[in-house]
């Protein structure tokens, strides 16, 4: 597959403009990527722009520190699927995950992914894996993975550390086969996009998308 139908294009920033997001998804459109991913309130433009192709529209929800109550995840939610939404790249609650409180991890996702499956979109589960120890990576694996999300994703891009090849293989190595891998954060040459296809990732999170795909032209 060509590196082009890895990528989720991304713009997050909180001082998007509408013609950026237009930009945004003419390139995708001209660059036949697989997803365009988009702040939750600049997703009803994105729909327009990709109305008539197969490009997914992706948005983000308790982006991007996650400790948004569960309700409202799920407003944000339910609001992102009526705006056009075909995948939600969530942030897990990390307050929750550095206290060891799995139980509240567990419960959130159990009020989240059976609305989203139910519309039939698809659930990226973003777990920060640049802040969190190993073991705390296999463990949200377990979880997530026995629960039956579409992809753990490695980061939001706001964190210190963002995908790293390590956290990619680890991820492989303990997900079941059904769920994939997103990497994103600091993804930003052809060289390690490749690595982190090669580690196990289906998935690229960047906004560095033209440049990665143009140095393969």
């Amino acid at each position: 597959m060509s590196i082009n139908q890895y990528i989720d294009h991304t713009l997050l920033k909180p001082t998007a403009l509408i013609q950026d997001i237009h930009q945004l998804c003419d390139e995708a459109i001209h660059y036949n990527f697989a997803a365009v991913c988009v702040p939750p309130p600049m997703l009803k433009i994105a729909r327009q722009d990709l109305n008539n192709t197969n490009i997914k529209l992706a948005t983000v929800i308790g982006f991007p520190f996650g400790y948004a109550a569960i309700e409202a995840k799920m407003a944000e939610t339910l609001l992102a699927i009526v705006d056009g939404a075909d995948e939600l790249d969530i942030v897990i609650n990390l307050i929750a995950l550095k206290n060891n409180d799995w139980v509240y991890l567990a419960n959130e996702l159990n009020h989240l992914l059976p609305v989203i499956h139910q519309k039939n979109k698809i659930a990226k589960i973003i777990i920060e894996s640049g802040i969190l120890t190993d073991d705390e990576i296999i463990k949200c694996c377990g979880l997530y993975g026995a629960a039956g999300v579409d992809f753990l994703k490695t980061s939001t891009g706001y964190a210190t550390t963002g995908a790293t090849i390590h956290a990619v293989e680890l991820m492989k190595a303990h997900l079941p086969s059904g769920v994939q891998i997103k990497a994103a954060g600091g993804i930003k040459s052809m060289q390690f996009a490749q690595q982190v296809i090669d580690a196990g990732a289906t998935r690229i999170g960047c906004s560095s998308s033209v440049q990665i795909v143009s140095e393969n032209l």
